[in-house]
């Protein structure tokens, strides 16, 4: 049990506003709310070459705050403060894996304001990103898993008293860059939200529902877009995606949500395949840069969008009616250029295999240099500009970067969170806008734990498949959706002693013919029936990464670009991104191929070439 009053962050309560305004008269451009009763307030910034905290809490006693490295009170960075008898104070703590709190011989925290009136306690406070405190937590652009708690009495000769329940933890990027518009409250927008989508009693449900664009008589940019999610639903409603569908259709698509990936879904869904929005659970509204919107109202633009929402109800609950979705702010200010999206990562397949009992497993997605040169080149040689990016995966996964290369050379990481938390996906806004050029070439690289798990994890739909992707937000708009690769199964088939399969192929999954120990079996059978072991997944881990690739490289009409099929890897992107060193001070597993019947059908293309191409499928 955790022995240690948890303190809340951020934010300015109504009640507290003089207050607050009163404190070091600095404004910080960040606020969240940190327990869902309104008492703990967190808000921070930029302070020099560290962060500026304030905590404003309904209590009259201490309050706690830390950061985590799995949101519990073990191994963690932790700092207290309060005002006693007129006093102010503050100190550094740390736990150790027994959760036993200690005081930090290094301080690291340092008090700027303190205020405490009948009601609440505001406490204000600045850290180093780096304090090369072996105790302390560096803060970085990843994801970051704060704690905090408060208790009405104040730190007495023993230490903080035990907090009971007002204590929690809220995953946070600190790092994130302000966001320098600010919208009129007279602004115009839209709801595409479901309305009474009934929530089956299972694991993962993903509902699709076409609606359609309001008609606009000249062409508006939507400048924000923010989930609405129904209250009580927020760690139901896991992500939600918004894609761009043809425009040949009449008002009768828009009759009915269903299931999506279902073989009863309706045909028109099937022609919505270009993203034009994502959004993932605890993400928050996001806003364009003030140069930048999302284009509505021209013959290029969307006229019938279809909102995909992912429901994760893990413990099967009944009777669930869900009304959550996206609302849309526009304008008819034009801003200069038009934003697109690129998904690029993995290929949503089986063929995404990630071993049991490994505590580390990298898989990589490619968005190869001959799919963005052939693109950018036909369609912007000067380049695009990447503003924001959202990392996704699933449960498994821990850790996510998006690397970026142009002629072998790798630069700068266009984002990266190596704390990634299943529970907490948001764009994150580049610092500096970063452009790629035709002949670069992106990996998305995903770290997996599978150490708790007895068989195998393939890539999937449901949380408890994986994924592995990147989403970019960028301008000016091209005609690219996705630029993503799966590996060859061929070897990965090889490695487990898989020598032939049944031809022609009639099921899904396909069927071993030998060796004996497979005969019948289909693939997933055969890979969950061999003996792994981490010397196993190793190996296995290592094959993976140097296996030919095949690529999806998409167009928003659905066609594709020429550069399609195998493709080798060049030898340096086997290599593992290096970090640069920290200076202190400074600043359902059988479920097809994603995206709906259509992508099943060049699935099975490329099996079929593969089938063709090697011994193993004589």
């Amino acid at each position: 049990m955790c022995r240690w009053p948890l303190l809340l962050l951020w934010g300015l309560l109504p009640g507290a506003a003089a207050a607050a305004a009163g404190g070091s008269g600095r404004a910080l451009p960040h606020r969240t709310l940190l327990d869902s009763e309104g008492k703990y307030w967190l808000s921070w910034g930029p302070r020099g070459g560290g962060l500026a905290f304030r905590l404003e809490v309904r209590t009259a006693g201490y309050v706690g705050f830390g950061f985590s490295p799995t949101g519990a009170m073990a191994s963690a960075d932790i700092v207290v403060g309060g005002v006693a008898h007129g006093r102010p104070y503050l100190q550094d703590y740390f736990t150790n894996a027994n959760r036993e709190l200690k005081k930090d011989a290094q301080q690291d925290y340092h008090l700027e304001y303190a205020m405490e009136n009948s009601t609440h306690t505001i406490i204000e406070f600045t850290r180093e990103l780096h304090t090369c405190d072996i105790n302390d937590k560096s803060i970085t652009e990843s994801t970051v898993r704060v704690i905090w708690a408060y208790h009405h009495e104040d730190v007495g000769e023993a230490g903080p008293k035990y907090h009971d329940s007002n204590r929690g933890t809220k995953s946070l990027r600190l790092l994130n860059p302000e966001k320098t518009s600010v919208l009129s409250t007279a602004i115009p927008y839209f709801d595409l939200v479901n309305q009474d989508v009934p929530i089956p009693n299972k694991g993962t449900t993903y509902w699709c529902q076409m609606f359609k664009i309001p008609v606009f008589q000249e062409k508006h940019h939507v400048i924000k877009v923010e989930p609405v999610i129904q209250r009580g639903h927020e760690s139901l409603v896991h992500h939600i995606l918004l894609y761009q569908c043809s425009s040949s259709f009449n008002d009768s698509v828009l009759d009915y949500g269903h299931e999506c990936y279902h073989p009863n879904m309706p045909d028109a869904f099937l022609t919505c395949e270009t993203v034009i929005f994502a959004w993932a659970i605890g993400g928050e509204g996001f806003s364009y840069p003030p140069h930048v919107g999302l284009s509505l109202g021209t013959p290029l633009d969307p006229r019938y969008v279809l909102l995909e929402v992912h429901y994760d109800n893990p413990t099967y609950k009944e009777g669930l009616i869900d009304n959550s979705g996206l609302r849309l702010f526009h304008t008819t200010d034009i801003r200069k250029y038009d934003a697109g999206v690129i998904e690029a990562g993995l290929w949503v397949s089986l063929f995404h295999t990630i071993p049991p009992g490994m505590p580390e497993f990298r898989s990589e997605g490619h968005c190869t240099l001959e799919c963005l040169e052939e693109a950018l080149e036909a369609e912007k040689p000067s380049g695009i500009h990447v503003f924001a990016v959202l990392l996704h995966a699933h449960l498994a996964g821990r850790g996510i970067r998006l690397r970026h290369f142009r002629k072998g050379e790798e630069l700068r990481l266009l984002a990266y969170d190596d704390d990634f938390d299943f529970n907490f996906q948001e764009f994150q806004y580049l610092k500096e806008e970063q452009t790629i050029l035709p002949g670069d070439n992106l990996i998305t690289e995903c770290r997996y734990n599978t150490k708790d798990r007895a068989r195998m994890t393939w890539g999937g739909l449901s949380t408890r498949n994986e994924m592995c992707l990147s989403y970019l937000l960028y301008y000016p708009r091209i005609n690219l959706t996705r630029c993503a690769s799966i590996p060859d199964i061929m070897e990965q088939l090889q490695f487990i002693g898989v020598k032939e399969i049944y031809r022609p192929v009639t099921t899904w999954p396909f069927i071993i013919k030998s060796p004996k120990q497979y005969k019948n079996l289909s693939f997933m059978d055969a890979m969950n029936k061999f003996k792994w072991a981490k010397k196993e997944g190793l190996s296995f881990n290592k094959l993976v990464l140097s296996l030919p690739v095949n690529v999806r490289c998409s167009k928003t009409d659905n066609a594709e670009w020429s550069i399609q099929g195998m493709t080798a890897l060049p030898p340096h992107v086997e290599r593992p991104y290096k970090a640069e060193p920290l200076v202190c001070g400074t600043s359902s597993s059988s479920s097809p191929p994603r995206n709906h019947p259509l992508e099943l059908l060049v699935y099975f293309m490329v099996l079929c070439s593969l089938l063709h191409s090697t011994h193993l499928w004589s």
